[in-house]
């Protein structure tokens, strides 16, 4: 198998036992998880914490997030793209949420910068802008602040569904304007 190829077995092999095990897991999980041998980890990375930082950079990465909210398919109904786009926000919140946590703070970016706009649901926002009163990105960045507040376990005692924040997002909070007659 190709460097590049067994640096990302490993890695995907690793990214589970992280989330159960902290940063606490051995060598010799890692190593049973990925198919094998010890020595074939430290081939590959310099130690331990090397793996860690690599495996928290693919987990945090936001590439595979892009794609998948770029293959939602465009011919569902505008509300429905929404609630799934915002299931994958939900699940990503949370994966990434129990892998840091996890770790631990020693092991955290070190960079604390805003996430970057994310291009594919701004194109889901940009496909119909009759629907829309502000920017096809500030409505992404509100989606996904929402979904954050919404579901993050350390923000809500009990998650939204996405059908749910995707609601709130479009009809807001009120019941509506009252009849004033």
């Amino acid at each position: 198998m190709p460097p590049e190829e067994r640096r990302a077995a490993i890695i995907a092999a690793v990214l589970p036992l992280l989330i159960q095990h902290g940063a606490g897991i051995t060598t010799r999980q890692i190593a049973n998880a990925a198919g094998v041998s010890e020595g074939t980890i430290f081939n590959v990375f310099a130690g331990k914490h090397e793996l860690l930082a690599a495996a928290l950079e693919v987990a945090i990465d936001q590439a595979p997030f892009e794609a998948a909210i770029s293959a939602i398919d465009q011919s569902v109904p505008y509300e429905q793209r929404l609630v799934l786009a915002t299931e994958l926000i939900q699940r990503r919140i949370v994966d990434i949420w129990k892998l840091v946590s996890q770790l631990g703070p020693q092991h955290h970016p070190p960079d604390h910068k805003p996430l970057p706009d994310s291009q594919a649901l701004t194109g889901l926002f940009s496909a119909e802008p009759q629907r829309l009163r502000i920017e096809s990105a500030d409505a992404a960045r509100l989606l996904r602040a929402l979904s954050l507040s919404l579901t993050h376990p350390m923000l809500t005692a009990e998650p939204r569904t996405a059908a749910d924040i995707v609601d709130l997002f479009l009809r807001g909070a009120t019941a509506g304007e009252e009849d004033p007659s």
